[in-house]
């Protein structure tokens, strides 16, 4: 039936990408002006439509240019919030105001946040606002942003539906054609399983043939310990006390996938419980998860959901019910097995290297 539905759908996908490869060509031959600044600028995107982790690698870049001593800025669409424009997030600020991808970065690091649909016009308020006198700008989930050109461009894709596997949306999840990667610097398979080997990488390089100019890193997924939602110090161990445990989990993201994996690996039993990705929580919603977490006999039983979900249950409709609850936290980093080190230089090189001299020989 799925199959029969997205084969139905190819003829819209076919229309689509004709409207995308037509937009991409003025911008290509210059009809559409890309807008490049003197700011290093770090764009952090995908070809799909969510699920590919961009949140993680974003999280990643923040920690590699905070230990060099960067100041940087967080520059985000901030989907599904209520506001509009360009937002300068505050210790206030909630998903409501920024999202709940923003809302992580100023929670988790001491970097400027902002958002903003429009980005060249984020950038401009972020390097004419005072006192700011940032280096780096990350700019998250723009690939297909094209009025802005960042100095360097990184396209992460699933390793689990990689970009070459995969067909335009409606039929498939692709915002525009396979051939779009050639305008990334860096290509990172994220996702990749633990058991992955040397062959395997091998095959994916091949069928992504990446250009001269292209480096291609593959990311692993890192979960750390769970940690209570009213308390980070108090934190549960996955190997030493997990085990012990029936797990409810519940979240609103794009691919809980590796997610539930997880947790069903290391708990005695796991239930779950799924939302539509930046789902906004309702009283309702917590009420039955409450009601549902009750309705299993017995002790040793918590709840658990993701850093992006308690961004949302902050919000001040919902956070009192939420803050009650026995729900637990697990949070995810991403880490490079190989090659670790040659990503962080190329990273470094870009952002230590004069703007006006890197534009001119590299």
């Amino acid at each position: 039936m799925e199959k029969a539905l997205k084969i139905a759908l190819l003829p819209i996908s076919y229309l689509y990408g004709a409207v995308t490869f037509i937009r991409n060509k003025l911008f290509d031959f210059g009809i559409l002006k890309e807008t490049k600044f003197e700011v290093h600028s770090i764009g952090v995107g995908n070809l799909s439509v969510g699920g590919a982790g961009k949140t993680p690698h974003v999280e990643y870049l923040i920690r590699l240019l905070l230990n060099d001593s960067k100041r940087i800025a967080t520059l985000s669409r901030g989907y599904k919030r209520k506001t509009s424009g360009f937002v300068l997030a505050t210790e206030q600020s909630t998903a409501l105001d920024i999202g709940d991808e923003p809302l992580i970065y100023k929670t988790n690091y001491p970097v400027t946040v902002a958002v903003d649909a429009n980005r060249k016009n984020g950038i401009n308020k972020l390097i004419n606002t005072e006192n700011l006198n940032l280096e780096v700008i990350l700019l998250d989930d723009v690939f297909q942003h094209r009025y802005v050109k960042p100095g360097l461009s990184i396209c992460v894709s699933d390793y689990n539906q990689p970009y070459f596997e995969d067909v335009l949306m409606p039929s498939g999840t692709l915002r525009e054609a396979q051939s779009g990667i050639s305008r990334a610097d860096v290509i990172i398979i994220s996702k990749t399983p633990e058991n992955t080997t040397p062959v395997d990488i091998r095959n994916v390089l091949k069928d992504i043939k990446p250009l001269a100019h292209q480096k291609v890193f593959f990311s692993y997924l890192k979960y750390g310990e769970l940690y209570s939602i009213n308390n980070r110090s108090n934190q549960l161990s996955t190997l030493n006390d997990l085990y012990r445990y029936r797990v409810i989990s519940f979240a609103g993201i794009a691919n809980a996938t590796p997610f539930i994996e997880y947790l069903k690996e290391y708990s005695a039993e796991l239930k779950h419980l799924p939302f539509p990705d930046h789902y906004e929580y309702l009283e309702k919603d917590l009420t039955d998860i409450q009601r549902y977490y009750e309705s299993l006999e017995g002790g040793n039983k918590l709840l658990v959901t993701t850093e992006k979900d308690l961004m949302r249950l902050k919000n001040n409709t919902v956070w009192d019910i939420a803050s009650r609850m026995n729900i637990y936290i697990l949070p995810v980093e991403i880490t490079f097995k190989d090659k670790e080190e040659e990503f962080n230089q190329l990273i470094l090189n870009y952002v230590r290297t004069n703007r006006i001299y890197h534009q001119k020989y590299t």
